[in-house]
């Protein structure tokens, strides 16, 4: 009890108040939340749960950290079942555990991420859906625990990341559009400020110039990352009197809204509107016309990500001489029958 009274006392409030603050109890406000958690986070609190961990200096654990509100998650999305498979197998190798941690869609991500870190419930942390400005970083780096970000950020520091190739994805899904004469070409990114999406924004504008397209704002679409996303995609090009004949997607599941909404309005992809999707996926391979998309393995990726991190941890820093991994991984475009309008 005495560290979580020196808790109580340094806030002036009660050891009751602090316990119900730390483990998410309703009955306490966020503000107290808030500063329990921040508190018990500058001073090294963990609950008695993890009193055996700590004793012995570790968790033997690594814990990911996914938005459920941002990954996608509810939308039938295989992503991150994949990554958690390659990044098991690394660590694995050190009989060190995986651990999911899901921050619930109305729950504020660096609070989160501060009181799974006052918990010492993991030696290391993975974090994914980077923001431009992402706080979840900066609260990483000052509690000086090891992680890896599964996406770059604008944020300042030094540490480990691996992204994959938005920015050539954007860019070659352009170049093959503008070969094959398309000159008004759209773009779907994301309606957060998740940091891909200012990534691909930004080379496909890149691409434009280096064909000698202009940028067209009215062809830049923001829709949620998620089958209705891509729904809402193909009503917004339907509703246009100056309709784009091409599209390039950001996320897989777009491909899934945008058939079915152009169905719907008697259009066909490859014929009426040329579609360059995202990933190649379980749901993609089943489209007809077959998608031109790219294609990655998810479990190589989890493998080089979990390496990567256990290279920035100091115990196996020896095993893995790769420093501070910053990392773009590659993808294989795989052609199909959505592009040949």
């Amino acid at each position: 009890m005495k560290g979580i009274r020196r808790l109580a006392q340094h806030l002036d409030i009660s050891i009751g108040t602090v316990s119900r603050a730390l483990n998410g109890r309703s009955d306490v406000s966020e503000e107290t939340r808030r500063r329990v958690i921040e508190a018990a986070a500058a001073m090294g609190y963990a609950p008695n749960q993890a009193g055996r961990s700590l004793r012995q200096g570790n968790t033997n654990a690594v814990g990911f950290m996914i938005e459920l509100g941002s990954d996608a998650s509810s939308n039938n999305d295989n992503f991150f079942l994949g990554v958690f498979d390659g990044v098991q197998s690394a660590l694995a190798r050190h009989h060190l555990d995986l651990v999911v941690l899901p921050c619930a869609t109305d729950e504020d991500p660096t609070q989160y991420m501060q009181r799974m870190i006052a918990r010492h419930l993991v030696d290391a942390m993975i974090i994914s859906a980077t923001h431009r400005r992402d706080t979840r970083i900066d609260v990483l780096q000052a509690a000086r625990l090891p992680f890896i970000t599964l996406g770059r950020s604008a944020t300042e520091g030094e540490h480990p990341w691996i992204d994959l190739d938005f920015a050539g994805v954007a860019r070659r899904a352009v170049d093959r559009l503008a070969a094959a004469g398309h000159r008004r070409i759209a773009v779907a990114v994301p309606s957060n400020d998740i940091n891909l999406g200012f990534v691909f924004l930004d080379s496909y504008k890149s691409a434009l110039t280096a064909n000698g397209l202009p940028f067209d704002p009215a062809l830049v679409f923001r829709v949620p990352s998620s089958e209705q996303g891509g729904y809402q995609l193909g009503h917004d090009i339907c509703a246009m009197g100056d309709r784009p004949s091409a599209v390039v997607l950001n996320y897989e599941l777009l491909a899934l809204g945008l058939y079915r909404r152009l169905g719907e309005s008697g259009l066909t992809p490859g014929r009426d509107l040329a579609v360059i999707g995202f990933r190649e996926g379980p749901a993609s391979r089943f489209l007809a016309p077959t998608l031109t998309c790219f294609r990655l393995s998810l479990r190589d990726l989890g493998i080089a990500l979990g390496e990567a991190l256990l290279a920035s941890m100091p115990a196996y820093a020896e095993v893995y001489p790769q420093g501070i991994v910053r990392r773009i991984w590659p993808m294989e475009l795989v052609p199909g029958e959505s592009d040949r309008a």
